[in-house]
C-alpha cells in the first residue's frame, strides 16, 4: 500500500513527508524534526526537477534526503548556538552556585571534612577544614548539592 501511494504521488511524496515532519514538530516540539522535514522538502524540490532523469532512483533520493537532513541539522545547530544570548540572571536555576561568596554559621561542626550549614530554609552539606559548630564560614564553591567552605 505504501509503495502504491509513493508511486501515485511521485515526487510529491517527499513534500508530503516533509510537511508531516513539520506538523509533528508542532505536536512534540524540540526543534529537531524541522531540520529533517526541510531535508525532505529539499529532496522533493530536486525530485520535481529530476523525476524523469534515469539516475534519480529511490536509492539516490534516499541518499540525498539523508545527506540534506544531516546538513540542515548541523546548520541549524550552528545557527542556534550563535543566536544564544547571555542571561541577565545566569545563576537562576543553579541554586548552589548562587550561594558562592555568602557567609553562614555552621549548624553542625565539620568533622573529618564534612558538616552542615543552614541557609535560608535549607540545610546544606558542606566540606572543608574541621571547625566547631557555630563557627562562621564562607562558601567558596558548589558541586551540585555539596558546598565547599572555608573559615570566614
Amino acid at each position: 500500500m505504501l509503495a502504491r501511494i509513493i508511486a501515485e504521488l511521485g515526487p510529491w511524496s517527499w513534500w508530503v513527508l516533509g510537511m508531516l515532519l513539520l506538523a509533528a514538530e508542532l505536536v512534540m516540539p524540540g526543534v529537531f524534526l524541522v531540520w529533517i522535514g526541510l531535508g525532505a522538502i529539499l529532496t522533493g524540490v530536486l525530485s520535481l526537477l529530476l523525476w524523469d532523469a534515469g539516475f534519480w532512483s529511490w536509492q539516490i533520493q534516499s541518499l540525498v534526503f539523508a545527506a540534506s537532513a544531516v546538513a540542515f541539522t548541523l546548520a541549524g545547530r550552528r545557527l542556534f548556538t550563535r543566536l544564544e544570548t547571555s542571561s541577565d540572571e545566569p545563576l537562576l536555576n543553579q541554586r548552589g552556585a548562587s550561594l558562592v561568596g555568602r557567609t553562614a554559621v555552621l549548624a553542625e561542626p565539620i568533622r573529618e571534612g564534612r558538616g552542615r550549614i543552614r541557609l535560608d530554609d535549607t540545610f546544606w552539606l558542606v566540606s572543608g577544614p574541621d571547625l566547631p559548630g557555630g563557627a562562621r564560614v564562607r562558601i567558596v564553591s558548589s558541586d551540585g548539592r555539596d558546598l565547599t567552605v572555608e573559615e570566614a
